[in-house]
């Protein structure tokens, strides 16, 4: 009975080792998985933040107003900014925000690519094991500053479109900065709009695509049907229950 025993426990043994084998990801494995999640991930956000209302109809990423501009819709219902049909201009500046983050979403993915670079095998086991968004945050903590002095000038050149009833952005910001802050003053409390268009425009943006690829990231954690090849099938397959 003894020597049974001892060879159902050594078979047992021999089949649990086995099966850990062969679940078992190699080194290489990890990273390209994770690497191939992000690349996934990036270029399905870019696409669909790059259509048509990708950010407008979109309320999680939609851009509104800079902070500084909030005081033009606080102040919205006077007399003199009706007068001057202040709610269509402030309108058409929302869609021109949005139309130019939609416009310069595309030029992302190549960006992201190339920011996808060399991942150690510590940050690789962190993010696979780690929240359901963290191989975003990874991305973003490392290449965040990055990404924003190069895609600055590209959200700049979007800005400066007439994508909107043949108006650029640019043009509808200068237009309500020049009807508000004339009547600015420290009698009625207005503080005039200063700050950067561009500035404010491309860090929307990027918080935009940012949020994309999380949801993204979530989706190839949970979802099998949402690993669209192997390699993300035998990396995040090993996460399922």
């Amino acid at each position: 009975m003894n020597r049974f025993l001892t060879i159902s426990l050594l078979f047992t043994l021999m089949l649990f080792f086995s099966c850990e084998k062969e679940n078992t990801l190699t080194e290489e494995e990890i990273i390209e998985g994770l690497k191939e999640a992000l690349k996934v991930g990036t270029d399905t956000a870019s696409t669909k933040l790059h259509k048509p209302d990708g950010y407008y109809l979109d309320l999680a990423v939609k851009i509104l107003l800079p902070p500084d501009a909030h005081g033009v819709l606080e102040n919205q219902h006077n007399p003199l900014l009706q007068a001057v049909g202040i709610d269509q201009k402030i309108e058409q500046l929302i869609l021109s925000l949005n139309r130019s983050a939609e416009d310069a979403a595309i030029e992302a993915k190549p960006i992201f690519v190339n920011a996808i670079v060399n991942m150690t095998i510590s940050d690789a086991y962190n993010i696979l094991h780690g929240t359901d968004t963290a191989a975003t945050w990874y991305l973003q903590s490392k290449t965040r500053s990055q990404l924003f002095s190069i895609f600055m000038p590209k959200v700049n050149h979007s800005l400066n479109k007439p994508l909107v009833a043949g108006m650029t952005a640019y043009e509808a910001w200068n237009q309500l900065k020049s009807i508000y802050n004339p009547l600015c003053n420290p009698i009625n409390g207005w503080k005039p709009i200063t700050s950067s268009l561009d500035t404010f425009a491309t860090n929307k943006a990027l918080d935009g695509l940012f949020k994309k690829i999380a949801e993204e990231e979530k989706q190839i954690r949970k979802d099998p049907m949402a690993r669209v090849n192997d390699i993300l099938k035998k990396v995040f397959g090993t996460l399922d229950k």
